[in-house]
């Protein structure tokens, strides 16, 4: 019997020691010093120099939506979220039926692989790999040093 109560005394002890440290672990992240006023204005008026304004989460999808709403309605129709396929489909589409069969499929992928396997080995080597990767559109950088 007397050991149920050192096991449950013990769990208790353990349980407080616990506390105590979690308690004093809040207390020194508190103990901090605050940061001088001009470091505080500096953050709040965003004059940092070396840190570039990162865009938000929200500014990225509005810009996605701007890029499907062609007509700048603010609604996106079927037409318009398909139409962002449509040129890649119909590059696909070698008889232009409208429908894109395995035969077609297969002929243009294979074309890509012969285009990129530049030893003709029947192999990709990981440059030969890094041919094949899909180009995209991005605006041209800004040179800010003039």
């Amino acid at each position: 019997m007397w050991r149920y109560f050192a096991g449950v005394a013990s769990a208790l002890l353990l349980i407080a020691v616990g506390v105590i440290w979690w308690t004093g672990r809040a207390d020194r992240a508190s103990a901090i010093p605050a940061a001088p006023r001009a470091a505080q204005v500096a953050s709040a008026e965003g004059d940092h120099p070396d840190e570039p304004p990162a865009a938000s989460e929200k500014t990225r999808e509005q810009r996605r939506f701007a890029r499907y709403d062609k007509d700048q309605d603010g609604i996106v129709s079927r037409a318009e979220m398909l139409d962002t396929r449509r040129k890649a489909y119909e590059k696909l589409d070698a008889n232009h039926d409208g429908k894109l069969s395995f035969e077609e499929w297969a002929i243009k992928t294979s074309e890509r692989f012969a285009d990129a396997d530049a030893d003709r080995s029947g192999t990709l080597t990981p440059v030969e790999f890094a041919t094949t990767k899909r180009e995209t559109k991005q605006a041209p950088k800004c040179s800010c040093d003039s």
